[in-house]
């Protein structure tokens, strides 16, 4: 079994490694102006999720589930707001 101190460095990269992969995705999109080929479903699911654990995060009183759901939930908004913006914006031009 790992004592606490490894526990929370394997918590701390778990975090790193979950949220990463929103990173490029969020630069990109801001670049390119496109989320067309993100699922709005895929990141709503994924929020919901998010909500979840902090809920469970919340229950057991665990500061890192707790801190990486907050992040992720801010990080998953963050790409579907912009999804809806870009879409929204580029409905506008077609009509």
């Amino acid at each position: 079994m790992l004592d606490e101190f490894t526990l929370g460095i394997v918590a701390i990269f778990a975090s790193i490694l979950i949220l990463i992969g929103w990173v490029p995705q969020i630069i990109q999109g801001y670049k390119t102006k496109k989320l067309e080929d993100v699922s709005k479903y895929l990141v709503t699911a994924i929020f919901g999720g998010a909500v979840l654990w902090l809920i469970y995060g919340i229950s057991i009183d665990d500061i890192y589930i707790i801190g990486v759901n907050v992040a992720a939930m801010f990080l998953t908004m963050t790409v579907l707001m912009m999804k809806l913006k870009y879409e929204n914006a580029f409905d506008s031009i077609r009509k």
